[in-house]
């Protein structure tokens, strides 16, 4: 990916404003010892025309431009524009002289190359500050020595250096190679946030002309010579095997080249996608089936309510723990389930790859450039330096292209056919074939004190464990499926969480705030349970209940106060709910009206977000107003159906996306909680939603939604 220049106008720079939140531990003014990290370690910088290449993420060229590497996958979320403006920001570049170019897989010049967990940002920022620091100080001094005055008299800003007593400047581009020279300091001095001029405001995104001209290249878009395209037939039950198949048909369709077995079903191979759609749907396939035809959503179901009823192991436990269940006061209890959830991005799987010669090069949208690299590499049996990850632009991720599935089977396909192949996933095996967020059903007991508030509390989890398909994996609870959970904010002297693996043979994988989108569900629902049955108001209830919590109460109460006066009407409510995740804080509103014929129209959303220093804050609110549209449909449409072992869903017709006119009015206000910190964004406004929804439909019907998708009264 290469940027179209940013040109911020004149006005946008004077009236931009900075946005605060707080967030997870990631200090925002040191980095000095990051840096002191980075120079033992330090990275290969890969071979560069430009004359000045201090680093693997920049570059400067002669003429002046700014070339910066963006190391992280932009799935919508933003990033390619708010890690280059830290960046330039902190070198003094001018946003016109600025040119970001999507990096390729390499850890040894980037490092961690993943793109997940919310960490871009966070986890980019205060490495990035340094890596122009350190240009910024290398042109500084190239610049004092040419004009003969002392570098603390120098200033760099809008991509020249300035001798602010006598006015005299030098551009970047004439200072490049005499900086070049000059040793990468080690340990160099960051401006103070009050003097950074775009981080921190609403900046344009650097990618919105391209992506609206339509020059913006993403993994389906890739074309290199020779190529032909291919479309895989995979078994429809997980274990199943292939015994036969006739493949005439197919091969009599204009432009099918060839019909071949591999690893994961049967491929068409054709001159075009078109042509290797239509030859897959012209073949006969036998599949042999495997032992798991008996799980269909009853089963599933069933099952999970079987280990719903065992004792889990133990993920956290205060006090007397499930021991303080017993005694005086009320005890309340619920049991919640959720489904098996697609990410259904909008860009299906695809990848490309050309393995020849005893190389491999691959082109993917990918959030995990390393793992398809890796797994390449034990494929084919190839050196780690013959295998190349180019990572395009993605229409969508939401943690699906973490894996490498898609990838490995255009690198397979292209070692058969001996040239550059294409592999594209229809809508069907995008729903079919995914690696789905986990089912879950969770039971919570509660036991109140004499002053209504819960006294001993316990939570049991069942779902399937993501982490346990790894090897590598030990221990008996897996830390993604009790996230959100586990760390429960509310002061409770008795509570213990457990969890309880779900055995159940469909692939599971992470999904746009993984855990935390089914235990917020649960936790916030019978939050509101445990309100109705003490009599309390749920947000006061909340309130008392976070004592020790200062930016979960935060939100909590700037939500309470944004939202104003209760919707009116018959059938009409407001829910609330409030959830932390990857270093942030969320409290959200919904109002809601039901109607007596069925039918849930969610009119306004407002959420309160705490993410510590917003480094771009109008992407923030982008993300929150996303997740609010993404976590809609799941609550209210989402479900994988199976049948006979099979995933049955075949595209939005049965897997519904939340339409334009089911859209709530959202608004977004970021709060001020820890300005030092950094908090991710990307995933947090998934998990509040689902329970706000669900809070509001209760207050506008009385009828309690504990099992997703929410079904119509």
């Amino acid at each position: 990916m290469t940027s179209r220049p940013f040109r911020p106008s004149r006005r946008a720079l004077l009236l931009a404003g900075v946005a605060g939140a707080a967030v997870l531990g990631v200090g925002i003014y040191g980095g000095t010892r990051l840096l002191r990290r980075r120079g033992q370690r330090r990275r290969v910088v890969p071979r560069r025309e430009q004359a000045f290449a201090p680093d693997a993420f920049l570059a400067i060229d002669e003429s002046g431009l700014v070339t910066i590497w963006l190391s992280k996958l932009d799935m919508g979320q933003g990033v390619a524009t708010a890690l280059p403006m830290i960046l330039a920001d902190e070198l003094g570049a001018d946003p016109e002289r600025l040119r970001v170019v999507q990096a390729p897989g390499d850890s040894a010049a980037y490092g961690n190359q993943l793109t997940g967990v919310s960490w871009s940002v966070r986890g980019m920022f205060a490495e990035l500050r340094l890596v122009g620091a350190a240009a910024r100080e290398m042109l500084v001094g190239a610049a004092a020595d040419a004009l003969g005055v002392a570098a603390a008299e120098c200033r760099a800003e809008q991509g020249q250096v300035r001798h602010g007593p006598s006015n005299r400047q030098l551009s970047f581009g004439k200072l490049v190679r005499p900086a070049a020279r000059r040793p990468v300091p080690a340990t160099p001095a960051l401006k103070p946030l009050s003097e950074l001029r775009y981080v921190g405001k609403n900046m344009p995104r650097l990618d919105l002309a391209a992506k609206i001209d339509g020059s913006a290249r993403f993994g389906i878009d890739v074309r290199v010579p020779e190529m032909v395209f291919a479309t895989i037939v995979r078994p429809p039950v997980p274990g199943s095997k292939l015994r036969e198949f006739e493949a005439a048909a197919a091969k009599a369709v204009p432009g099918v080249r060839d019909v071949l077995a591999v690893s994961r079903g049967v491929a068409v191979v054709a001159d075009h996608t078109h042509a290797a759609i239509q030859g897959r749907q012209a073949l006969k396939i036998d599949w042999v089936d495997g032992p798991h035809t008996r799980w269909d959503s009853n089963a599933i179901d069933a099952h999970l309510d079987e280990r719903l009823r065992q004792e889990g192991a133990v993920a956290r436990k205060e006090g007397r723990g499930a021991g303080g269940l017993t005694g005086p006061g009320r005890l309340v209890q619920a049991r919640y389930r959720l489904p098996y959830l697609a990410h259904a991005t909008m860009e299906p799987m695809n990848g490309t790859a050309d393995v020849r010669d005893g190389s491999c090069t691959i082109w993917a949208p990918t959030q995990s450039p390393e793992r398809i690299r890796d797994s390449a590499v034990r494929l084919l049996g190839l050196p780690v330096d013959k295998v190349a990850v180019n990572v395009t632009l993605a229409g969508g991720g939401f943690g699906r292209r973490v894996e490498d599935d898609y990838a490995l089977e255009a690198v397979e396909l292209s070692r058969l056919v001996r040239r550059p192949v294409q592999v594209l996933w229809t809508r069907d095996d995008d729903l079919r074939h995914d690696k789905y967020r986990p089912c879950s059903s969770h039971l919570l007991e509660a036991r109140l004190g004499a002053d209504g508030l819960p006294a001993a509390w316990r939570h049991r989890i069942v779902a399937p464990s993501i982490l346990r398909q790894d090897p590598n994996f030990k221990g008996p609870v897996d830390p993604t499926a009790v996230e959100g959970a586990k760390d429960l904010p509310y002061r409770i002297a008795d509570l213990q969480v457990e969890y309880v693996p779900a055995e159940l043979p469909f692939p599971v994988g992470f999904w746009r705030s993984v855990g935390h989108s089914y235990n917020a569900f649960a936790v916030e629902s019978f939050i509101d349970e445990i309100a109705g049955a003490a009599g309390a108001d749920p947000v006061q209830l909340r309130q008392r209940m976070l004592a020790g919590a200062p930016r979960h109460l935060g939100v909590l109460q700037a939500v309470a106060a944004m939202a104003g006066p209760p919707p009116a009407g018959p059938r009409r409510g407001r829910g609330f709910a409030l959830h932390a995740s990857y270093g942030s804080f969320v409290a959200m509103a919904a109002d809601v009206s039901v109607r007596e014929g069925g039918g849930i129209a969610v009119e306004r959303v407002v959420c309160a977000v705490d993410c510590g220093f917003a480094v771009h804050p109008d992407g923030v609110v982008a993300q929150i107003e996303g997740a609010v549209a993404f976590g809609l449909t799941a609550a209210l449409h989402g479900k994988v159906v199976f049948e006979a072992g099979a995933a049955v869903n075949s595209n939005f017709h049965d897997y519904p996306l939340l339409r334009i006119d089911q859209m709530p009015s959202v608004e977004v206000r970021l709060i001020n909680g820890a300005p030092d910190v950094l908090g991710g964004v990307g995933e947090i406004g998934v998990p509040p939603i689902a329970p706000a929804l669900c809070n509001a439909i209760h207050a506008a019907t009385g009828r309690r939604v504990r099992t997703l998708p929410v079904a119509a009264p």
